[in-house]
């Protein structure tokens, strides 16, 4: 029988907690533990407070050949180190952007009719020939 050494979820949707147990490898995550051997409630703040493990019974059962899983390994670890690390501040609160001012509306032009439209294209038409022909005197010159 090989026997392992991990972590049974419990707790509800969005809020996790685990149990440390020494169980059979073919068993189901949450199935029949051989012995429970700490806590890990990944919620608290305090990461010092997150583990408790019983450290006696973790070396019985490595001694005997048990297998812990990586991340009970890492526990295990940070808990004789004593080594947690710290809390991260949370980022400073900004104030939310204010939107831009809305913009004026431009004035309401007076419909133009089709004469008014054919008198500003021919309008438009002349200065254009005419500055092509001064362009293209000084290029002669």
């Amino acid at each position: 029988m090989a026997v392992r050494i991990r972590m049974k979820r419990l707790g509800r949707r969005h809020r996790p907690f685990y149990r440390i147990c020494v169980m059979d490898q073919r068993k189901q995550r949450d199935g029949k533990t051989i012995e429970d051997i700490g806590t890990y409630d990944p919620m608290v703040l305090d990461k010092s407070q997150r583990v408790s493990l019983n450290l006696e019974r973790v070396d019985y059962w490595i001694s005997v050949g048990a297998q812990p899983s990586d991340k009970v390994k890492t526990l295990i670890k940070k808990v004789r180190q004593n080594k947690f690390g710290s809390v991260k501040a949370p980022p400073p609160m900004t104030p939310p952007k204010e939107p831009p001012p809305p913009e004026p509306e431009a004035a309401a032009e007076p419909e133009t009719t089709a004469e008014d439209a054919a008198e500003s294209s021919e309008a438009a038409a002349e200065p254009v020939a005419e500055t092509a022909e001064a362009t293209a005197e000084e290029a002669t010159e």
